[in-house]
């Protein structure tokens, strides 16, 4: 079936599997490359070496957070384009991204490097961990801009309706990083460079593809050379779509980085560690629940745009169900198994065992809630409601959760640093309720 008739017409059950299934085996995957690193860190270097990987944390939230802002607004305007049955705007606006995504990278590189050192203190480096640390910084900045591309435009192919090429784009990336892992840091010896050599290899494997996918037959639209000339009003246009999930990544950066200098304060190196453990749970978690997002957004954005308001709803209320019971599942795996779940990072700590299942238990204890949170701030920005999305993201990643984090550790130390972050969901959970009522009436 034609892909624009597909979005606008198949039964949405059935639409909604066909795209979640390969979104969620890429993203899945794609959740793999930080956990496998910290996973093979742990186990074959050291647990200093995981806390130090872990102080990177922020730094690839940065990153991605502007693979984000380019890729997630220049998806949304191709599928609404798509919806319009105005496929030259669409080329229009992929031809633009990818000029921008060059031009991003380069920035993000240069900065990187001329701020490295102050950057690693303000996110946690100690002494004992400042090595690693910069070792691991330096080969992830030199291949910033594949990360960027690679992940930007897998973005595109998937709001195109192509989600099974984009699963395939992810199963070719992660599983060629976790082949490399074991491979750099076991048997050639090269510690957390042997990680990020991994990293940076599969992610130039990844911009490959998904430029060749732009070039094929496979792809709804096509990235041409007379696009590349940028155009200020749809660079403004994805920049306004793709603010809400930029801001929501460097708000999250910004608080990794206070948690990191907190936990130092009053947990120790080690305690950062099991922040990177909690951390990599946390994102295997999401990202199922993103896949959620990837799958309803072109739809989503289809049907927006085509004005199908009946069918916007239902693609709603069928995430929205989804992204919990995912939720409430994963919840029930964690409270009853976190020590088995920090032992898969480093099995032979037994300060780290402690520490992490105490972050386990307590730092995701609202994790039945957060579901349909991530669901809600993806639905306003697949309709183009970027100040609504940006706020809802905002409120349970920043306007809370800080404040929170500065008071609370000064009355209950590392145990309050742990249940800032389920106390901010709950908060910020109460007025996306109230922001999802208002606008399912409107529809």
């Amino acid at each position: 079936m034609d892909k624009t008739k597909e979005l606008g017409e198949s039964h949405i059950p059935r639409l909604m599997l066909k795209y979640f299934i390969p979104a969620f085996i890429g993203v899945f995957v794609n959740a793999l490359y930080n956990i496998v690193d910290r996973i093979f860190i742990g186990q074959g270097v050291s647990a200093v070496a995981l806390s130090a990987v872990s102080v990177i944390f922020p730094v690839m939230l940065i990153m991605m957070a502007f693979g984000m802002l380019i890729g997630i607004g220049a998806g949304v305007l191709v599928s609404i384009n798509m919806g319009r049955r105005n496929l030259q705007k669409a080329e229009h606006v992929l031809g633009n991204s990818f000029m921008l995504m060059i031009l991003v990278s380069g920035l993000i590189m240069a900065i990187g490097f001329l701020i490295k050192r102050p950057m690693l203190e303000m996110f946690g480096a100690t002494q004992e961990t400042v090595g690693y640390a910069n070792d691991y910084l330096n080969i992830i900045l030199l291949g910033v801009v594949f990360q960027v591309v690679g992940f930007s435009l897998n973005n595109v192919i998937r709001s195109e309706g192509n989600a099974r090429i984009a699963m395939y784009s992810m199963l070719l990336s992660a599983g060629l990083n976790m082949l490399l892992d074991p491979l750099f840091i076991f048997v050639f010896d090269l510690g957390v460079k042997g990680a990020a050599y991994a990293t940076v290899l599969s992610m130039i494997a990844l911009s490959v593809w998904v430029l060749f996918h732009f070039k094929s037959e496979r792809s709804v639209v096509k990235i041409r050379a007379r696009y590349f000339k940028l155009d200020w009003d749809i660079i403004k246009e994805i920049l306004v779509i793709g603010m809400a999930p930029f801001f929501m990544q460097t708000a999250n950066s910004a608080v990794q980085a206070l948690i990191n200098t907190k936990l130092i304060q009053f947990g120790g190196d080690l305690a950062v560690g099991a922040m990177g453990i909690v951390n990599s749970v946390i994102t295997l978690i999401i990202m199922a629940i993103v896949a959620i997002n990837m799958a309803s957004q072109p739809i989503i954005g289809f049907n927006f745009g085509a004005k199908a308001g009946h069918r916007v709803k239902e693609t709603l209320r069928l995430s929205m169900i989804a992204a919990s019971v995912i939720s409430i599942g994963a919840f029930i795996i964690v409270q009853a198994f976190p020590g088995e779940i920090v032992r898969l990072f480093n099995s032979t700590n037994p300060q780290l065992l402690t520490l992490g299942k105490q972050g386990l238990r307590l730092g995701m204890l609202a994790l039945p809630i957060v579901g349909f949170q991530v669901v809600v701030g993806n639905f306003f920005q697949s309709v183009g409601k970027a100040k609504i999305a940006t706020l809802l993201t905002l409120l349970r990643q920043v306007i809370v959760l800080i404040p929170l984090l500065f008071i609370l550790p000064n009355f209950l130390e590392l145990t309050g640093i742990w249940i800032s972050m389920p106390i901010s969901d709950i908060c910020s959970a109460l007025i996306v309720t109230y922001f999802i009522t208002r606008e399912w009436k409107l529809l």
